[in-house]
């Protein structure tokens, strides 16, 4: 009624008068990098050889930002002979899909002597990546990592007191030209397993090896001490654990400390503990640790391939406890690390992982279209390729994005990939004869807004009782992982064991050897996105699809992701 006070509206009134005198709103900022992408001469394992740097450093800059903020990146390729393109991993391009940064599908690459921008919002808190997505230049030095944090005044639902970024890679000796060359020749060579893991770009390879010419490996180079993270005693420490591996899928842990998982790919966690965390190439986690034992030592880092019979050593670095001297070396030997074949391990800690309780994003309960893809290997003319539903994916010259825009017809194959495999018929365990392997540059046309679910299924390589782990990694998305299993999966009984009350969200996930992953997903980003494994020769050699999803609803492209192929004539400066 007119005339009557009523108290709560004034103490509301009087709290939000009071709230924008001394809480003024956040403004979201621009963040601007200035980067230039060089070949130069590093050794991070002690090893000298060519590698890919930003502004003279690999890992590169972190780029770090508040939610909502514009990151800015102005590229020049200093590579000379070489073109280049950067995925930023995990950051969905909302609004801005012609900045994903993946050659042959968003973009044009950019040409050696070019300054390319890059500009998108980070629109979610989380732990991210960035990578080169042109040939196999990821492996070749050329990654770093972008850490979101929540506006000021903004809490997360776990508490710590210092925020640190590791990225864990595996590291060949040999140039990426000379691997692609042997993966594309008759007959194949085989990249093989790395020779060193790296902890935030640091390793250390045995120079005493007598196949090593003189003066290419020198064990005093201070660039490759070991990596050393300094803590103090009683603190607790977020690490951001990131994997770009090449090949390797990886166990990484603290000697004598415990992990709490927290973060998964930008989403929160239900917390659970473990001594060492299993990661997958282009996975992101955060775990919390505290340092809680003897303050008069330091301890071990520690990364191991596993999933693979490796003889790669394992990675080391330094979990130093100030103020003890960081170059100390722990008094123990290093952890040894889990069994490499311990496949239910990783499954079991798969599973564990769950939306935290407060952070639940319900899935949809049902899928509007289910595609099936079989991993497998083929031969294709006596060629070694890897392939989905056996047919092995190649890129066009004319990028997805451009020739859909710009209706620009025969650039890429026409009919339709296929939606699954005779999986009656198909052994999984056995050497396939897949005499109607075909390569294709054929993509997924996703009517928009709808619900697909997504069946990876792996099967035996062209090697007996052999089934490799494949980490599968969507761009422009995160999917909901809605189960795991081992063998075949079966349609008509399966599903009724997916998690439909809290999965987890990522962007990257794994399917085991001769198991199966099942993911859930929203085509509700207009734009074009690859889906492919992570692993670099894996994709490279055609292990991947395209999803093209409200293309009508994509907005003027930039001409500067223009040029090449039948986009010649678009490009402007």
């Amino acid at each position: 009624m007119a005339g009557i006070f009523k108290p709560d509206f004034f103490l509301l009134t009087l709290f939000l008068s009071v709230s924008l005198i001394f809480f003024p709103a956040v403004e979201a900022k621009i963040r601007r990098y200035k980067w230039e992408v060089k070949y130069e001469f590093k050794s991070p394992d002690c090893y000298s050889k060519l590698v890919i740097t930003i502004n003279g450093r690999t890992p590169g800059p972190s780029i770090v930002a508040e939610r909502g903020d514009t990151i800015v990146v102005e590229l020049k390729n200093g590579l000379l002979t070489e073109n280049v393109a950067i995925h930023w991993h995990g950051i969905r391009q909302i609004g801005t899909p012609w900045f994903d940064g993946t050659e042959g599908v968003t973009q044009c690459p950019i040409s050696p002597g070019e300054t390319f921008t890059y500009k998108f919002v980070v629109d979610r808190p989380g732990t991210y990546l960035y990578h080169a997505h042109y040939g196999m230049q990821r492996e070749a030095g050329l990654f770093g990592s972008i850490r979101v944090l929540l506006p000021r005044g903004e809490s997360e639902p776990f508490s710590y007191d210092y925020d640190r970024s590791i990225i864990l890679t595996d590291w060949y000796h040999k140039s990426t030209y000379e691997q692609s060359v042997g993966l594309s020749s008759l007959p194949f060579v085989w990249v093989g397993e790395p020779q060193s893991l790296l902890i935030q770009g640091r390793g250390k390879f045995d120079c005493t090896s007598p196949t090593i010419a003189p003066g290419l490996c020198n064990a005093t180079k201070p660039e490759c001490n070991p990596y050393f993270l300094t803590v103090v005693p009683g603190k607790t420490y977020r690490l951001r654990i990131g994997s770009l591996t090449a090949l390797s899928a990886l166990s990484f842990e603290i000697e004598g400390h415990n992990l709490t998982v927290v973060e998964a790919d930008g989403h929160y966690v239900e917390p659970f503990v473990v001594k060492n965390l299993f990661i997958y190439s282009g996975e992101t986690y955060s775990v919390l640790v505290k340092a809680d034992q003897d303050p008069s030592r330091n301890y071990w880092l520690s990364s191991k391939i596993v999933s693979r019979n490796s003889t790669t050593p394992n990675g080391l670095a330094i979990f130093n406890y100030y103020p003890n001297h960081p170059r100390r070396l722990p008094p123990t030997v290093p952890p040894t690390g889990p069994m490499w074949n311990d496949v239910a391990q990783r499954l079991n800690q798969s599973r564990a992982v769950k939306s935290h309780k407060n952070f639940i994003h319900p899935p949809p309960q049902t899928s509007d279209r289910v595609i099936v893809l079989l991993n497998t290997q083929n031969e294709i003319n006596g060629y070694r390729r890897w392939s989905t539903n056996n047919v092995s994916f190649s890129l066009p010259h004319t990028p997805y994005l451009v020739a859909l825009k710009a209706n620009l017809r025969n650039v890429f194959d026409s009919t339709p990939p296929p939606e699954g495999y005779d999986s009656q018929n198909y052994d999984i365990y056995s050497v396939a004869n897949n005499t109607n392997a075909t390569s294709s540059s054929a993509i997924y046309r996703l009517q928009f807004n709808t619900t697909v679910d997504i069946i990876l299924q792996n099967a035996n390589t062209m090697n007996r009782n052999n089934s490799e782990t494949h980490p599968w990694h969507l761009h422009g998305h995160d999917f909901w992982v809605m189960g795991y299993g081992e063998g075949k999966f079966n349609s008509s009984s399966d599903p009724a064991s997916y998690n439909r009350i809290d999965p987890i969200m990522k962007n990257t996930v794994a399917v085991q050897p001769y198991g199966w992953t099942a993911l859930r997903f929203v085509a509700n980003n207009p734009g074009v996105w690859a889906f492919h494994c992570h692993i670099e020769s894996h994709f490279y050699m055609g292990m991947g699809v395209v999803f093209e999803e409200g293309i009508e609803k994509v907005g003027k492209l930039p001409s500067s992701i223009m040029g090449c192929g039948e986009t010649k004539n678009f490009h402007m400066p």
